[in-house]
């Protein structure tokens, strides 16, 4: 069998049409020339130049130590970007009211249009349709500036209220970031007193105990063994002491929340948004939790971090994913949201791959900070202890391929008080390459006493669920990243034990669902449009590498396996399975309307990862 092929029936395949080549004259920095025969291997012609590997650094720089920007394309603009001038003020978003002061701006140094009858000229057309929010509230938040507001404006153009309606200050968009609490973040003004007794106390155990081991070192050296003892007992502290320092309170002892054999979503950057998720809820995942959040932004009172906390009603098991590389900062922002937020855990990140979040310290960069992982574990669940939540930890077998850890590291986390530590299958350096090594997962899985520890990476259907779990027997649960990326009713074949083959109307209106939870979750004007397009876009350079089940020869589909071009059963199956940028615009055209004038998508992650 082919490897990394995913063969499809041949009265699908679209036949390859064989070009003469067109000769070109490049100019090749030398630096470039080496890395330009392993670019061309994973080039896909469809794809804009945007797309396509590119290298780090400047000519300048020494032969071969140049690297490939990997999963990421760093050179993306900006889709669609709307000007404040632009954009209709709150106060006349109900429309038409004439003399009304009450509805006046009160904003001297207000930024946004306070003419009605000129924004409603500039305003794009509107999108045919019922409006979702409006069908789902009896009314809509954004009035005039809605892209569906004919469906509840009046012949005076003023927003359509029910006869019951009562103010609602809160707002579809809103987060847990009030604007009070952001003044006393910015301020410096929030008490963190709790979250600095218990990160202080656990770095002065952790010197003590590198003092204790210093000694230790010196009378292997050749010191006397009973003047060691006795510098030792005149070292040990006198007077009283918490119940904290004497009774180690113990994870299993802690444990609120029961993790076994239920399926959890993993925490996505940019694709795993609320909408995402509510959708994965429809389809049967157990835990959901947010995209990482990175603490300093948490703590600074950053909108666009806070916005990650945000959890929907229908996630009855959700968390947040914490990243950073100090201890103190990382406490800080876990006490925060324990506080003002509504999680029911808070996970650490220490397997992140990104060479941002690495060199600074964080991330997988923490596998090689043992000392300041280990008070960042013992701190953050401490201080959750108090508040009733749980802290979770996410790392990778890894930072190098000849050197795997994390079957050290699981019972370190166990001891530090972490109630589930959830291991993906691949290394630092691997990133989203190669195979989940499960075989080592498993090994991993033993060394906990506890602690369930449950295993990450390349399940995208309830074939590999089943050997994994049969394969594994000490992996408590799986969590599922790409594969749910990819083919969101995973958690549904895994349930049902079946393998499901919606057809193209049916993933179409899965989309539709993702667009109405986009437009309540983002709104449903010009900004909100073009947020929930941009987002849709992003998640559609995942969904197109989906091969419908009717369509392989060999099935199941694997997620390492990259197909030939082919068609689908109907047209829209043969649009959704495109790989190119412009076709994932046209789809979404179906279902937002004519993009704006001068748009331009080029996907955050290349999705390429076969």
């Amino acid at each position: 069998m082919d490897d990394g092929i995913c063969h499809i029936k041949a009265e699908f395949l679209i036949p390859r049409i064989v070009e003469k080549p067109v000769e070109t004259v490049e100019i090749v920095a030398p630096a470039e020339k080496e890395g330009k025969a392993d670019d061309a291997k994973v080039d896909d012609t469809s794809e804009p130049p945007e797309k396509k590997g590119r290298m780090e650094g400047n000519a300048e720089e020494p032969q071969g130590k140049k690297k490939k920007n990997r999963g990421q394309n760093k050179s993306r603009t900006v889709p669609f970007k709307e000007e404040d001038g632009l954009r209709l003020c709150k106060s006349l978003l109900d429309g038409n009211l004439g003399e009304d002061a009450a509805k006046k701006c009160t904003n001297a140094n207000c930024r946004f249009s306070h003419d009605l009858d000129k924004f409603l000229q500039l305003k794009p057309k509107d999108i045919d349709g019922t409006c979702y929010i409006y069908s789902t509230k009896g009314y809509c938040n954004f009035g005039v500036t809605c892209r569906f507001a004919g469906a509840h404006l009046d012949e005076n153009r003023r927003n359509i209220y029910p006869e019951d309606f009562k103010p609602d200050t809160s707002m579809l968009v809103s987060t847990w970031l009030s604007t009070d609490l952001q003044h006393i973040l910015r301020k410096r003004k929030y008490n963190f007193n709790k979250s600095t007794k218990i990160v202080n106390k656990f770095d002065r155990l952790q010197q003590e105990e590198k003092n204790e081991k210093a000694k230790s070192n010196d009378q292997e050296n050749g010191e006397a063994k009973d003047d060691a003892e006795q510098k030792a007992e005149e070292s040990k502290p006198a007077g009283t002491v918490t119940d904290e320092d004497v009774i180690k309170l113990r994870s299993a002892e802690r444990k609120r929340i029961v993790f076994h054999d239920k399926l959890y979503l993993s925490p996505l950057t940019t694709v795993g948004n609320l909408p995402f998720r509510r959708i994965c809820k429809e389809y049967g995942v157990d835990i959901t939790c947010g995209e990482m959040a990175c603490a300093i932004p948490i703590i600074n009172g950053a909108i666009q971090e806070w916005a990650l906390t945000k959890r929907h009603s229908s996630e009855d098991l959700f968390g947040v994913q914490l990243c950073g590389h100090n201890p103190k900062l990382v406490t800080y922002a876990a006490q925060i949201i324990a506080e003002k937020a509504d999680v029911d855990f808070i996970d650490l990140n220490t397997g992140c791959p990104i060479d941002l979040i690495f060199n600074q310290g964080g991330g997988s960069a923490l596998l090689r900070r043992q000392n300041v992982l280990k008070v960042m574990v013992q701190s953050c669940s401490r201080l959750l202890a108090d508040y009733g939540k749980e802290f979770t930890v996410k790392t990778r077998i890894g930072i190098y391929n000849n050197k795997l850890i994390a079957h050290e590291m699981v019972p370190k986390f166990e001891d530090w008080g972490a109630s589930l530590i959830t291991i993906h299958g691949r290394t630092k350096e691997q990133r989203y390459t190669k195979r989940a090594d499960w075989e080592y997962l498993q090994q991993c899985a033993t060394q906990a006493q506890s602690v369930p520890v449950f295993g990450n990476g390349d399940i995208f259907g309830y074939e590999d669920y089943e050997h994994i779990r049969t394969k594994c027997p000490n992996i408590a649960g799986v969590m599922v990243g790409r594969g749910a990326l990819i083919k969101p009713w995973v958690f549904q074949e895994i349930k049902e034990r079946k393998t499901l083959d919606p057809s193209s109307g049916e993933r179409f209106e899965m989309l539709k669902r993702y667009v109405n939870y986009g437009l309540e979750h983002w709104g449903s004007d010009t900004k909100g449009v073009e947020t929930t397009r941009r987002f849709l876009l992003e998640w559609q350079s995942f969904l197109y590498r989906y091969v419908p089940y009717g369509l392989l020869e060999r099935p199941p589909q694997r997620i390492n396996e990259r197909p030939d071009a082919y068609r689908g059963r109907d047209d829209l199956e043969t649009l959704m399975a495109s790989p190119n940028c412009n076709d994932w615009v046209k789809l979404s055209e179906m279902l937002l309307g004519p993009v704006p004038e001068g748009f331009n998508f080029v996907p955050k992650h290349k999705a390429n990862a076969y």
